[in-house]
Formats: C-alpha cells, structure tokens, sequence
C-alpha cells in the first residue's frame, strides 16, 4: 500500500465523522493560529521601532541622569554652551511634568507637560498643523506659551483651531502658539501628542521642577556621533564629578533594547501557544486510541487476510498525521486572516507576516501528529488477530 494510498484511506475514515475530527483539531489550529498571529505582531512591532528610530537619524544622543540632589543637576546655560563645539549641532534638555491637569474652559484633563527649547522640535522630527513651534526667544524671556499634541487639541477643542486660546496647566495660564500634526509613539515609547509643550525655563520655574533629567543631543553627522559622546561624557563626569549617575544612549543602542524587550515578550507569549500544540497532540492520541478500540475487529479481520504489523501502523500513524496536518492547515489560514485583520482593529498596532514561519508552524503541526500518533498506531499494530476478532 502506498502513500497516496494512505492518505486517502485515512481521509475517508476522519471525514466519517467530521464533528470529532473538527474537536480533535481544535487544539492545533488554536496553537497553529497562535504562534502566526503573535509571530506577526512581533514582527510589526519590531518594523515600527525601527521605522521610528529611523526616522529620528542615526546622529542622536540621549542623556539621562539617575541621581537625585543638587550634584546631579544640569544647569540649562551651561549645557546650551556645548553647542559651541564643532561635535555638537544642537541640544534639546527637557524636563517633564507627569499627570498636570490642563483646562479649556469646563473641559479638563491629565496630560504631561515637557519644558524644553526650540530645538526640540527639530530633533524629534515633529511636524506643525498650524501655528508655530517654540521659539528661542520664548525661553530665553520665560514666555507663558504653549504647543499642544494632537490628542491634546482634539480633546479640549474638538475640531477647532486651539492656536491663540489660553489653557490652564495646574493654575497658570499659558497662550497656545502651534498645535503638531500627529506623530503616534516617539522615541522610548513617549508621544508628544498627548503633551503639552512649554518653554523649559518657564516650566522650571512654573512648575517648580527642580532639575534636568533628560538632554537629547545631535551631531552634525554620524561620523562624529563618537566624538559627540565622548565630550558629553568628559562634561558630566566634569560636572557630577563622578563617571556614574548617568547613562548617555546611542539610537542603535535604544533601538536594540527595545528590539530586545519586544522580541523576548513574543518569545514567551509564543511557548505558551505552543504549549497549545501540545494539548492539541494529546487530544489526537487520546481519539487515536479511541479509534483504535472502536475499530479493533476491523484490524483482526485485516490481520487475518494477510496484513502485517507495519501496514495497520503505517494505516494508523497516517490517519494521526492527517489530522495533525488538516489541523495546522485550518490554523494556518486562521492565523494568516488573524495577522491582516489585527491591524483593523488596531490602528495603532502593525503585523508584518512571515511565511515561512507559518510553513514552520505547519510542519510542526504535522510532527505533532506523527509523535502523539506512534502510540496509538503501534497499540494497533500489536493487536492479535484472536483477540481483535474475539473483541465485542
């Protein structure tokens, strides 16, 4: 008996009874549908950390300080006077004030408020819808002004233009002169669409927030990145005294570890739909061996006209591997239809699929069956043709 032999042979038997051999899959095409589905929203996550890091250049520092008192803080003249030097291009510090209550007349809600300079906008690549960003001179006279995030302007203004109305941030009032186009998530996973953006020195002060806690810095190109951070890095050790107590990023650096976080999170969320696979291998053997109980006359009979060991495995084993196959094809096209419809229910989330990870999962599928199949199917095989026939 051949392989097309077989399989035909097997396909007859499960479709018999269609309702046990759909329950029987169930386990698979879940685990199947699982695996393509997490596989291609990590991959889309992982296309848009890069599309997003690239986006930024690949000229770009990120200094952050971790320590606390008045040793670890940055004087904002001071760090302004490395834009002097030939490594450096520009610097954008910033200072951020979590959950402020912003108000627009009885509209009122919780945004941050960043206090930065106008470079700020240049580095994080920001687009303005109508008014005008920051300008220095509104920090250096400590302008009571403000640019709005998009989300920010649709919820206090609706569809109105904001630029030229006062808001109310914690009890002051600040003029809005520019409202930005939608960006969605920025660098380290904040966005300035939903933020408020104020001069740095008026935040400060206004706000009372004490220090510098972040400073994004750009090199005039990528060649000079190095020598860009190698000054940084003899300012702050200068300044703090001490080689500890910040940390200076490169966007490869940033773009990797979010890379990493992401890669690792769909790595643990792939093992337990693979953990479902297995469930699904264990319900094929369990109904295997059902079968091979409801059916052992027929083997007797087969056994006694002349089939050997091998062909009532090979028959059974077959029948597994069918099931496993039919399953992990099912979630497949389940998996592939899950991965193209996510991003319609999620705007904000991409899926990217892998083909040849879903081969890979399909095969994998099948295996399930060969393995959880061998048990049952030579159970079968080592059936005696007396009492398979004596079997009521």
């Amino acid at each position: 008996m051949n392989i097309l032999e077989l399989v035909a042979m097997a396909l007859r038997t499960i479709t018999a009874k269609p309702m046990r051999t759909l329950l029987t899959m169930l386990g698979v095409i879940i685990g199947v549908a699982s695996v393509i589905t997490l596989v291609s929203i990590g991959q889309g996550t992982t296309a848009q950390i890069e599309k997003q890091y690239e986006a930024l250049g690949t000229n770009l520092l990120v200094v952050n300080l971790m320590g606390n008192g008045r040793a670890q803080q940055l004087n904002y003249d001071e760090l302004m006077e490395l834009e002097l030097l030939p490594e450096i291009e520009s610097i954008a510090p910033t200072v951020t004030k979590s959950g402020a209550n912003v108000k627009y007349d009885r509209e009122s809600e919780s945004f941050n408020v960043i206090g930065t300079n106008d470079r700020y906008f240049t580095l994080m690549k920001t687009e303005m819808e109508s008014g005008r960003a920051l300008a220095e001179a509104d920090v250096e006279f400590r302008n009571q002004v403000a640019v709005i995030g998009s989300e920010v302007a649709e919820t206090l203004f609706g569809k109105a233009d904001p630029v030229g109305q006062d808001i109310n941030i914690d009890g002051s009032v600040f003029t809005i002169v520019g409202k930005l186009a939608a960006k969605g998530s920025s660098i380290g996973g904040a966005s300035p669409d939903g933020s408020v953006i104020v001069p740095i020195v008026t935040a400060i002060r206004t706000f009372k927030l004490g220090q510098i806690r972040t400073a994004y810095l750009e090199a005039p190109d990528v060649d000079q990145l190095s020598a860009a951070q190698t000054t940084i890095t003899q300012f702050l050790t200068a300044t703090f005294k001490s080689a500890s107590g910040f940390r200076i990023s490169n966007q490869d650096e940033l773009m990797n570890a979010r890379k990493e976080a992401s890669s690792s999170l769909t790595n643990q969320m792939i093992s337990v739909a693979l953990i479902s696979l297995l469930v699904g291998g264990i319900g094929i053997m369990n109904i295997m061996l059902v079968t091979v109980s409801e059916r052992t006359r027929e083997i007797g009979i087969r056994k006694s006209i002349g089939a050997r060991r091998r062909h009532i495995m090979m028959q059974f084993l077959m029948e597994a591997t069918v099931i496993g196959g039919m399953g992990g094809l099912l979630g497949l096209l389940l998996g592939i239809g899950a991965s193209l419809g996510w991003p319609l229910l999620n705007p904000n989330q991409p899926t990217q699929l892998s083909i040849s990870f879903g081969l890979y999962a399909l095969l994998f599928s099948v295996l399930v069956g060969v393995v959880f199949g061998l048990y049952p199917a030579n159970k079968a095989s080592r059936l005696k043709p007396i009492d398979a026939l004596r079997f009521d």
